[in-house]
């Protein structure tokens, strides 16, 4: 995938914080990439660090070769519609909306699916905007891509091979329904939680004396409560049905908490807090073997696609893509072992 002389020529619409990090990482590469936003003083800000930003969308994705879009969530089926009608056919389109699913089958009834690959970077912060943009965010990021079958999977893995290479980041693929209903409980309901907590401080008669004493257990639980309240609604009521069915599961876990608190149940209270403890440790001692899996690629690559499904549900990734003349060969990280010590199922 490249342009003139093998540069990948590149495009960002919608430069807040995560689009700006992708705009600035671009930029870093060496790649030639514009930007676009509709706010004008964010245009004038991307042309100080050095980056094109066209006034108007259809300049800043002309002759592209992959566009990607980072407007806020409700904007993107209309965004999606509006580049691929001022893109070639062979230019890659992708999104990093943080649910998947609504705007998947919207790119499907478009007849979008041979160049659009719905995608969504794990990493942020509390903050927004270009100016709190970081080209390093997604180092070492789980970033979701969504294969689809047929045609789809050729543009699957040249984004693959652009995400791991310039962002440094770990492709996970994923089903855009089982993307939306795992981050509805790895992402979705933290915000709520966030929320929950850091809205009880503030109504609290001893709001000062709470917020005076607040160290790292507040500060690290209410973190993403800082994030623009616009955009966490924006992305709770995209994933609404897969956000409530988490809530419960998570209600339910506090349900009995409370319950043995009232019980005076010291046994119960620390066999449930032992098992969020077993998950928190989980999240660093993660251990990974390496696979290798090769497909061809004449046919309707049924396997290849299984496959990866099969990868990103069980928590793996992708750390490798190569697409020679008649086959695809990927190398894979999946867990060593799953939940209770188990070998893991063979995949593919």
């Amino acid at each position: 995938m490249g342009g003139a002389g093998g540069v990948v020529r590149a495009a960002v619409v919608g430069t807040g914080l995560i689009g700006g990090s992708v705009l600035l990482r671009l930029h870093a590469a060496g790649l030639d990439v514009a930007g676009w936003d509709p706010d004008e003083a964010t245009r004038r800000q991307a042309r100080r660090v050095g980056v094109p930003a066209p006034d108007r969308l259809v300049d800043a994705v002309a002759d592209r070769d992959v566009v990607f879009l980072c407007g806020p969530l409700p904007t993107l089926p209309r965004t999606l519609v509006e580049v691929a009608a001022a893109t070639a056919e062979d230019c890659l389109l992708t999104d990093v909306g943080s649910t998947k699913a609504e705007l998947a089958a919207f790119a499907a009834a478009q007849g979008l699916t041979h160049r659009f690959v719905p995608g969504h970077p794990m990493a942020g912060t509390d903050r927004a905007g270009l100016t709190a943009a970081l080209p390093g965010l997604f180092d070492d990021a789980a970033w979701v891509l969504c294969p689809a079958p047929g045609p789809g999977l050729a543009a699957f893995r040249r984004l693959t091979v652009l995400v791991m290479e310039v962002f440094a980041a770990r492709v996970v693929p994923m089903a855009a329904d089982r993307h939306d209903a795992v981050v509805a409980l790895a992402s979705h309901v933290p915000h709520l939680l966030a929320g929950a907590l850091a809205g009880a401080a503030e109504r609290s008669p001893l709001r000062d004396a709470v917020l005076g004493l607040a160290a790292g257990s507040f500060r690290d639980g209410t973190r993403v409560a800082g994030t623009p309240p616009e955009r966490t609604a924006n992305m709770l009521l995209a994933n609404r049905a897969e956000v409530l069915a988490a809530l419960t599961s998570v209600t339910s876990f506090l349900d009995e908490l409370a319950a043995a608190l009232r019980d005076d149940d010291r046994a119960a209270l620390t066999a449930r807090h032992g098992e969020g403890r077993d998950a928190r440790a989980a999240l660093a001692g993660r251990a990974t073997v390496e696979l290798r899996r090769a497909f061809p690629l004449a046919g309707g690559g049924d396997a290849e696609l299984r496959f990866l499904l099969e990868l990103g549900a069980a928590g793996g990734y992708l750390d490798g893509c190569r697409t020679t003349r008649d086959q695809v060969e990927y190398v894979a990280r999946r867990l060593a072992v799953e939940p209770g010590g188990t070998p893991g199922p063979p995949l593919g």
